[in-house]
């Protein structure tokens, strides 16, 4: 039977469905209701955004400063989180896996989109009968495209995978391809939804065409309408991919805006087929994120350590603003705003956004692994040395380890026995002083057996990372003249989230929620919103996660 989940908390009817009916008078229920000063109702749609790089200060700035009038509205008919995080690493993939799973890369299994799984083997050993241990590729080179290093000449990334991309697993004896979608440990929101609420419709875009085609789920099928778009194609208006400057990193987030108004609209994402409006949908917006990053120096990044926006920060939140303003207007014009709820939040923020604290000494931890040879010296491991020079090819090294560094540093070792040598190399060289990896502050650590495997899984299993480098906040591993701030960490500004959760006549309306929550979250609030057990997300059930508090929802706090 299907059940329909009601938004307005009103303590008498639950007193009655509960047989408390004596607990209050039917005239004090009116009352109630009355002060309520709305009905019930049902939400037929979640629509999730992500604008990668908000962080809660950034929502504070700009409601207190009405510089984002549109999240404003929302926000007064919402509930606004002000200590919203990631659940421990803030790269794109674990960030959206939380999002959408409702877990941590622990169970998700998703720890950045180039990383390494000692299981695989290479995308040319169609057999499984070499060396096992790959470093997974799933970005803008796993579409076709890419192809023996092919150009990135189409937005769809060529319309198909890039074999040299897929790596194989042995599975049942039998050496199977591992696309993204099997390579996520747990299922995915949009999964659920499909097969539990009767007629449901799904979409999603993103900024790699094919590298998340893991949001389908293991199913291979979970979202009905993916929207191909690749940030790292080439503008044939420019010479040159999205990414170079944020203004032109807009014309790309407008395609998903029009994507997203061609749903509610009645069409799939081109707009050139009829469809049923998404019961759950949704897209991440990269404007930010490209003008975070810009160096300070040309205008990029914060002017100070209170989150004040330089300019290009500034323009770059004024148009996520205008944006959601057009995508709201459309629910409004299309009598679908009562029935939505939105939710507004970020994959991760970025870091640091006090400049006075960057230090880009270069990848100084990779360097000290291979000048200990605990990686080649020469950097020969994984896709840093394929036969052709071309990354993801298919013909990089097997078995090598893998070392993936930003603000942070992940380690999977390619001799698992040298860990307590590794360890004590790296603790004998904390300080930013050469060779040095600038992890010597308070709120620098290095995480390693027991307390890697309690927070993110058992490295044996040959997913999780062997070492887990934080450094000192500020820190970015790269020398890079491009960009001033980077994420996938665990710093501050990497982890503490603008999230807004919107729905009219919420019971909350225009409040704020000063509980540490989780982006993980987020999924068991939209399974709960459309009337679904949350614990039908693996995720979910593995890690106990709750929906969010305060919504109304009852049964989540």
């Amino acid at each position: 039977m299907e059940r329909t989940w009601k938004w307005s908390a009103v303590a008498a009817a639950s007193a009655v469905a509960l047989g408390l009916a004596g607990a209050q008078s039917a005239a004090q229920a009116a009352q109630d209701e009355q002060h309520e000063h709305h009905e019930a109702r049902q939400v037929k749609h979640v629509l999730l955004i992500s604008f990668d790089g908000l962080h809660q200060q950034d929502v504070a700035r700009c409601v207190a400063g009405n510089t984002c009038p549109n999240l404003a509205l929302l926000a007064q008919s919402g509930v606004t989180y002000t200590n919203a995080h990631t659940p421990g690493l803030s790269d794109s993939f674990p960030g959206l896996a939380a999002l959408v799973t409702g877990g941590s890369p622990k169970t998700a299994g998703l720890f950045y989109d180039v990383s390494y799984d000692r299981t695989l083997y290479a995308p040319s050993d169609t057999q499984c009968q070499g060396k096992q241990g790959w470093n997974v590729v799933f970005d803008e080179t796993t579409g076709i495209d890419a192809e023996n290093g092919g150009a990135l000449v189409h937005l769809d990334g060529g319309g198909a995978f890039n074999p040299q991309a897929i790596p194989n697993a042995k599975i049942n004896g039998v050496c199977t391809p591992v696309y993204p979608h099997n390579y996520i440990k747990t299922n995915t929101v949009f999964e659920v939804v499909k097969q539990h609420v009767r007629g449901a419709r799904t979409a999603w875009a993103d900024k790699h065409a094919w590298g998340y085609d893991w949001v389908n789920g293991p199913s291979g099928h979970g979202v009905d309408d993916l929207a191909r778009t690749e940030i790292n194609s080439i503008d044939p208006a420019t010479q040159s991919d999205y990414t170079d400057v944020y203004t032109h990193t807009e014309k790309f987030d407008n395609l998903h805006v029009e994507a997203l108004v061609n749903q509610i609209d009645g069409k799939d994402s081109t707009g050139k087929t009829n469809a049923p409006v998404p019961t759950l949908f949704g897209t991440n917006f990269q404007t930010l994120s490209v003008a975070q990053k810009a160096p300070v120096a040309k205008g990029g990044g914060y002017l100070d350590a209170s989150f004040t926006p330089g300019p290009q920060v500034a323009d770059a939140i004024a148009y996520l603003d205008k944006s959601l303003g057009r995508i709201v207007d459309e629910l409004k014009q299309r009598n679908l705003y009562s029935s939505t709820l939105v939710i507004v939040t970020a994959k991760h923020g970025q870091s640091p956004t006090d400049h006075t604290k960057l230090v880009k000494n270069g990848d100084t931890l990779t360097a000290l692994l291979e000048a200990n040879n605990y990686l080649d010296p020469n950097g020969n491991f994984g896709q840093a040395n394929t036969k052709t020079g071309n990354l993801n090819d298919g013909s990089g090294l097997v078995g090598t380890g893998f070392v993936q560094t930003d603000d942070v540093g992940l380690v999977w070792l390619r001799d698992p026995s040298q860990l307590n040598a590794v360890v004590k190399t790296l603790k004998d060289n904390l300080s930013c002083n050469a060779p040095g990896i600038c992890a010597d502050g308070p709120q620098a650590y290095i995480l390693y057996g027991q307390s890697v495997k309690a927070k993110f899984g058992d490295p044996s299993l040959g997913r999780t990372p062997d070492i887990v480098v934080q450094p000192n906040p500020g820190v970015i591993y790269t020398s890079s003249k491009k960009k001033d701030e980077e994420h996938g960490g665990n710093a501050p500004d990497d982890s503490h989230l603008g999230l807004v959760v919107s729905f009219p006549g919420l019971h909350h309306a225009g409040r704020t929620n000063p509980d540490y929550v989780l982006t993980t979250q987020v999924a068991p609030t939209i399974l709960r919103a459309l009337d679904v057990d949350p614990d039908l997300l693996h995720s979910v059930a593995a890690e106990g996660t709750r929906a969010l508090p305060g919504l109304g929802l009852g049964r989540e706090e």
